[in-house]
């Protein structure tokens, strides 16, 4: 039996345990004579509890008593051990009877290695034998196939050996069919299969030499075809680009005496029509000559090279094209554009008709693959030379001519959509300058109008400038000479606009977009936004803007909103839309609110030029003596100027401004003027003021109240039922002066009275102004009987106010 490694000794263990007994009971019993063992200190707790000993162990250190410490720690480390050994006495049988197992297991897994061991011997000496005539049997098989792929190469380069011989003998004799048959099979099941490389590159190297020798005698004539080409497919594509020109313009003039037979039509007139025969052109590409092109073709498919050819004929071609594709650069692409895009149409007319006749020549990917380059040199082209050009006139000339290019090659199948998304990209662009050129326009418009109501003494000029845009507000022809509410901004606004509209149009025309209208609109939008409605909103805050300029602006912006619905219709008519559907255009514009936001500008500017000119009149108020001894009889001097200016103001802005922007005006003046006599009440000019100077303000605020009621009614704005509430624009001066005036002031601090007479005041001004409200005193030596027992009362009531608003506020 092997023996048992020396890490599992049983009579070492043995010793061990017993030991641990021993020890045991010897710790049990000093424990037991120590007097410890029963006796739980706080340090036991402590480690008990696995808490810091950091605190208790300072402790022993600063009463000076470590040795204590340092013998519970004994006492404890020894409990500790006396605990681990009975541990240890408990679990000794189970220690014995688990080692002996141990043991056996041992002794099994050593019996088991050798077993394996021995068999291990046994298949190492089997197998040997066995990898022997293994690997012979490889070898013999690696030999075998050597040996047939040798006789396989020998016979393969035998016969490409005679076939190169024979050819060599056809072209010795000039038998040129037969030769290039055999290079054909040369070159089909042979030369991939040749397994000598050196010779595969020889025989490979020779056969583009001899195609290219037999191939040269063919192709002098289809060479003087290829020069003769080019000018003739220039003259093709002005007459094909020619042709599609007279088509739309005839497509127009119908569409115009179509619109013209709706409109009379729509009128209730009898229309008359005509029968419109279509005018069939011929074919431009009818007039080329194709023979040289067709032999050459033919003799190349007879001599088994037409592939040869077919990449003779698609580079020299392409050649062509990028040719035609450059530049000039002693012209400028305006100049030259023309020539340019009718040389591209001529071009790709003559592929089209070699794809269609001559068979086998050009595949529609060939074709595909030549346009796909022309079309992005053309985009390229394009988008360059839309980038640089400054005059949108300029830009609309070459759009029309990439439009015709896109019509005539779209005949014959061509796909011409790129095109025509360079055009969708550039409108952007196009209409950047288009705005830009209306702003300098209408800039110049601004700037030379008098902002004077326009005076037409002729019917053409009545014409001209208002039935030509409907801005008539009847339609009975006026009695001459007629006075517009406009200034002269208004019909040239509107001629800018209706331009812009036509060249917008214009550029949509014939770009392959279904619904053109909505693009106008939207950038009719941009113009009335960005340029129209910004050029009148400098002008109204222009610092030379006047009362009467301002005024002419506002009435401007509001005829101009009128005419945004003729604007629509424009867009519609020159849309196609029919005359039925374009009375009611679709969709709406934006710049009709950004329209009146600019209007409401104008307004608020009339509005604080107009209060500027009453606060330089209400200044006057620093002339009143606050503390007069009687009350004006004549009332202030200032109340008559400004009730003049106010009916100026009034008189101007009816005959030229909507009802409701003159309510808006006078409205806001006479709350400013109200907002100015509690302002100067509250100001620090007026340290004091009486009873009698209040009833000097009362007859100026009496005397605008009765302005308010019978001016503003007759300018026409009882039509908008707002009459009644001119006058409540001067209720926080009415209410502040009949508080002053009251005989029981003190009602004010009445929620219910406040609420119903004094509601548009504010506390603390209140507060302010009674305190500067002094009544004058009784005369020094009057009489007792003499005193005015209403006048004490009103006193003290005022009194009473004053105190209660002191303890509120």
């Amino acid at each position: 039996m092997q023996k048992v490694p020396s890490w599992f000794n049983f009579e070492d263990l043995r010793k061990v345990i017993t030991m641990g007994l021993f020890r045991t009971i010897q710790a049990k019993k000093t424990v037991t004579e120590n007097g410890n063992g029963g006796e739980k200190t706080e340090l036991d707790t402590s480690l008990e509890n696995q808490e810091n000993l950091g605190p208790i162990i300072r402790h022993a250190f600063e009463v000076g008593n470590p040795e204590t410490l340092l013998h519970q720690l004994k006492n404890i480390t020894k409990n500790k051990e006396v605990e681990i050994e009975e541990l240890c006495k408990l679990h000794y049988e189970d220690f014995i009877v688990t080692v002996d197992k141990l043991r056996g297991i041992l002794l099994d897994a050593d019996e088991l290695k050798r077993t394996l061991s021995s068999e291990n011997s046994r298949l190492q000496d089997v197998g040997s034998s066995l990898l022997l005539i293994l690997d012979e049997l490889l070898e013999l098989h690696l030999m075998k196939r050597n040996v047939t792929e040798a006789i396989q190469m020998s016979r393969i380069c035998l016969q490409v050996a005679n076939l190169c011989i024979k050819c060599n003998q056809h072209v010795s004799n000039n038998q040129f069919y037969p030769a290039l048959k055999t290079l054909d099979l040369i070159e089909k099941d042979f030369l991939q299969n040749i397994p000598i490389k050196a010779f595969q590159k020889m025989v490979e190297k020779r056969i583009p030499v001899i195609r290219l020798h037999i191939e040269k005698k063919v192709c002098r004539e289809f060479d003087d075809w290829l020069v003769n080409v080019r000018s003739v497919a220039r003259e093709i594509g002005q007459l094909a680009m020619g042709q599609e020109a007279l088509t739309r313009q005839k497509d127009e003039e119908k569409r115009a005496c179509q619109r013209e037979a709706e409109e009379q039509s729509h009128l209730g007139f009898n229309c008359v029509f005509a029968l419109d025969i279509e005018e069939i052109y011929e074919d431009p590409a009818l007039k080329l000559d194709l023979s040289p092109v067709y032999r050459a073709y033919n003799t190349h498919t007879c001599l088994g090279i037409q592939d040869r050819f077919r990449e003779y004929y698609y580079k020299n071609r392409l050649l062509q094209l990028n040719s035609e594709l450059q530049m000039s650069s002693s012209q400028s692409f305006l100049e030259s554009h023309k020539t340019f895009f009718s040389q591209i149409a001529g071009y790709f007319i003559v592929e089209d008709r070699v794809l269609l006749t001559v068979k086998g020549l050009l595949s529609p990917t060939d074709v595909e693959k030549i346009w796909d380059t022309a079309l992005e040199k053309m985009i390229s082209v394009l988008e360059e030379n839309f980038s640089v050009i400054e005059a949108p006139n300029h830009l609309l000339l070459i759009k029309d001519h990439v439009t015709l290019l896109v019509a005539t090659l779209q005949q014959y199948g061509y796909r011409v959509t790129p095109l025509l998304k360079v055009l969708d990209n550039s409108r952007d662009r196009y209409h950047d300058l288009l705005l830009e050129e209306s702003r300098k326009k209408i800039t110049d418009v601004l700037a030379s109008d008098t902002y004077e109501q326009m005076v037409m003494r002729k019917e053409s000029e009545y014409k001209m400038n208002v039935l030509s845009f409907d801005l008539q507000t009847s339609d009975i022809m006026p009695v001459l000479p007629y006075i517009a509410p406009f200034s002269s901004t208004v019909p040239e606004a509107c001629r800018i606009v209706r331009l812009f509209i036509e060249d917008s149009v214009n550029y949509f025309s014939y770009s392959g977009l279904e619904n053109i209208s909505d693009d106008a609109r939207k950038y009719l939008d941009k113009l009335l936004i960005y340029v129209l409605s910004e050029a009148l909103l400098k002008a109204i805050h222009s610092s030379t803007t006047g009362v009467s300029q301002a005024m002419q602006i506002a009435a401007n912006i509001s005829v101009l909103e009128r005419a945004c619905d003729l604007f629509l219709r424009q867009v519609a008519r020159l849309s196609g839309i029919p005359v039925r559907s374009s009375e009611r255009p679709p969709g709406s514009l934006t710049a009709i609110a950004v329209l009146k936001t600019s209007q409401d500008a104008a307004y608020h500017r009339l509005l604080k030029l107009v209060n500027s000119k009453v606060g330089e009149i209400m200044s006057l108020t620093d002339n009143i003596d606050w503390t007069a001894d009687e009350v004006p009889q004549n009332g202030n001097e200032y109340v008559n100027v400004l009730t003049v200016y106010l009916d100026t103001v009034v008189s101007t802005s009816r005959e030229i401004l909507p009802l409701d922007a003159v309510y808006k005006v006078g409205s806001g003046v006479l709350k400013h003027i109200s907002d100015s006599y509690v302002a100067c009440l509250l100001s620090d000019r007026v340290k004091r003021f009486n009873a009698n100077t209040l009833m000097g303000i009362d007859n100026d605020v009496r005397q605008l109240e009765s302005f308010a009621d019978e001016r503003f009614p007759s300018s026409g704005l009882g039509e908008l039922g707002k009459e009644d509430r001119m006058r409540d624009c001067l209720a926080e001066t009415r209410q502040l002066i009949n508080l002053l005036l009251s005989n029981q002031p003190e009602s004010f601090m009445n929620p219910a009275i406040r609420e119903k007479n004094y509601s548009a005041l504010d506390y603390e001004k209140v507060a302010s102004i009674c305190e500067k409200f002094k009544d004058p005193p009784d005369r020094l030596f009057g009489s007792l009987s003499g005193r005015n027992p209403k006048q004490h009362t009103r006193r003290k009531s005022m009194d009473i106010l004053k105190r209660r608003l002191r303890d509120f506020n």
